[in-house]
């Protein structure tokens, strides 16, 4: 009982330092460190650098998932610039578990020539793009907008999936980045969140 009022705690001053609002962004990378951030498994896969002249945070090496811990999502948008190397895959993870492997949740793609036929901008398991609308070490954004069981999945502005999971299969999870094997590397900066109120629009 006592741990569990503890943990509340933490969560409460970590909500607090980010100061969550509905409707509004909320930056999830500092700039500096992984603070909010937590691996399920290798978190050497994981490092802050510079990149292009801004901060970044980079993965290689493993594979492994990076959760952000501040706030999971019901009805969300989930955004970030990401940059991805030749033979590289990587994605962007909401509604997600906290677990080891290969974590149950949505996922957005982020693959430009990795032979997974599967691209960038693709939900996958539910919606397949089979074409990258990046090229490998070309900085794009990518933007998911998840209300109830409609996921729309932007990248630089174009709608790259509009789906509807008649069985909503997640409802509420984390949001992650994925390190997906040994030999792929991949960069994200400006990263940002929103909770979306109930019954409202996502923009």
């Amino acid at each position: 009982m006592k741990r569990t009022a503890l943990m509340m705690m933490a969560l409460a001053a970590l909500l607090a330092a980010w100061q969550v609002k509905t409707g509004e962004w909320t930056p999830m990378f500092n700039g500096k460190n992984l603070d909010g951030w937590k691996a399920n498994e290798n978190p050497q896969a994981w490092e802050v650098v510079i990149e292009d002249g801004q901060p970044a945070i980079k993965t290689t090496g493993y594979r492994s998932h990076l959760f952000w811990m501040v706030e999971e999502c019901e009805d969300c948008e989930f955004k970030a610039d990401f940059k991805v190397t030749e033979g590289s895959n990587s994605g962007m993870y909401f509604r997600a578990a906290f677990e080891p492997g290969w974590p149950k949740g949505y996922e957005a793609q982020v693959n430009a020539t990795h032979k997974d036929p599967v691209k960038t901008g693709s939900l996958y398991n539910f919606h397949k793009n089979f074409e990258s609308p990046t090229k490998p070490g070309e900085w794009g954004t990518q933007h998911i907008i998840v209300r109830g069981n409609h996921i729309t999945i932007l990248v630089n502005g174009k709608v790259i999936t509009d789906f509807v999971d008649e069985k909503n299969t997640y409802q509420k999870g984390w949001l992650a980045l994925q390190g997906h094997d040994p030999q792929s590397t991949t960069f994200y900066r400006n990263l940002y969140y929103k909770r979306l109120p109930k019954g409202g629009a996502g923009k």
